[in-house]
């Protein structure tokens, strides 16, 4: 007789509900491992998969085929404590002698307006094989200008529309007579998901968010305004500790080596990061603790700009900044 009753998975990766008269060798995809987490990588040690995103760690499929169990893992002994070893009437403590506290004068934080250093900077493989593959392509580009490379209304053909989200590129004064479905809001990056503030729509993967279609309709534009032409570029980034070093990812693609560069003193950085043709990333960061820039460097790929500051400490970062307290704030802001 068949069961409407539907039992929980417990298997790792799995979490399924079934029905015990469907369960057969092949329906449970699992890890048979134990979770592995490491320098910001997250992963299981029965597969080599491994992620930084903890939504995607969940997300794992399984390596491991079998039938589903709903019986739960049994937890972990724990040691006992009140038990004295056998053949043992009395337990001898040695406790190394006491030593007075030696006292040390506190370390003077260097002042962040000590001159910068600009950082070593190399240029991988991938990066130079992307952009001589961009310039061959824009030089093989047949022209499709007129005029002297403009059309009668000063509009050069290919020409994106600068509205957000849209995809849509200028052919001919028929272009006009189409909508233009576009973002009003702005992007917003929180806890690994990416949406824009207008329609709330999330997803977690970088490449789905920028083909999101947009939410309002109107015409197309054509032009960048005055501000939007100074008005610098707001680029993802991301930092974590490893080891002796502070890596600070900045995801920028195709980034302009001869314009790209980082400065640094002991205690503050400067990122000028030029890249996707004439876009403009600046960070400006009080960094939390100190750190050496003539061991540290930077690396341009293809996808990111990676900063890799020494430290010049070996205490734990808790942030990436400095929180300076309120009176200095206002100091600064003075």
């Amino acid at each position: 007789m068949s069961s409407d009753l539907l039992l929980r998975c417990y298997n790792k990766g799995c979490g399924k509900e079934y029905k015990e008269e469907d369960n057969g060798e092949d329906h449970c995809l699992h890890h048979p491992g134990l979770p592995v987490f490491h320098d910001a990588l997250k992963g299981w040690s029965c597969c080599k998969k491994r992620v930084t995103d903890f939504t995607d760690f969940l997300n794992i499929k399984g390596c491991t085929a079998s039938r589903h169990s709903n019986v739960k893992p049994r937890e972990p002994e724990k040691p006992k404590t009140d038990e004295k070893p056998l053949g043992l009437d009395e337990v001898i403590k040695v406790e190394p002698p006491k030593r007075k506290p030696i006292k040390t004068q506190p370390v003077e934080r260097p002042s962040d307006d000590l001159p910068k250093m600009q950082l070593k900077k190399t240029v991988t493989e991938s990066l130079k094989k992307a952009l001589l593959k961009q310039k061959e392509q824009a030089e093989n580009k047949p022209d499709m200008t007129c005029n002297g490379g403009e059309t009668e209304n000063g509009i050069k053909p290919g020409t994106m529309c600068k509205n957000s989200g849209c995809q849509t590129s200028y052919v001919s004064e028929t272009t006009n007579d189409e909508k233009c479905w576009y973002h009003y809001g702005t992007p917003v990056f929180h806890e690994g998901y990416k949406f824009w503030t207008c329609c709330q729509k999330r997803t977690t993967d970088f490449d789905e968010f920028l083909k999101q279609e947009g939410c309002t309709s109107g015409s197309h534009r054509w032009e960048l305004t005055d501000e939007e032409k100074e008005k610098k570029v707001v680029c993802r980034y991301d930092w974590y500790a490893m080891g002796n070093f502070i890596v600070i990812s900045v995801f920028a693609k195709l980034s302009d080596p001869g314009q790209t560069f980082v400065e640094a003193n002991q205690t503050s950085l400067h990122a000028h990061v030029v890249f996707g043709g004439s876009n403009v990333f600046v960070l400006q960061l009080t960094l939390h603790g100190l750190i050496i820039p003539e061991s540290s460097r930077v690396m341009l790929s293809a996808t990111k700009v990676e900063i890799k500051l020494r430290k010049d400490d070996i205490g734990s970062w808790p942030s990436l900044e400095l929180k300076l307290p309120k009176d200095d704030k206002t100091k600064q802001d003075k």
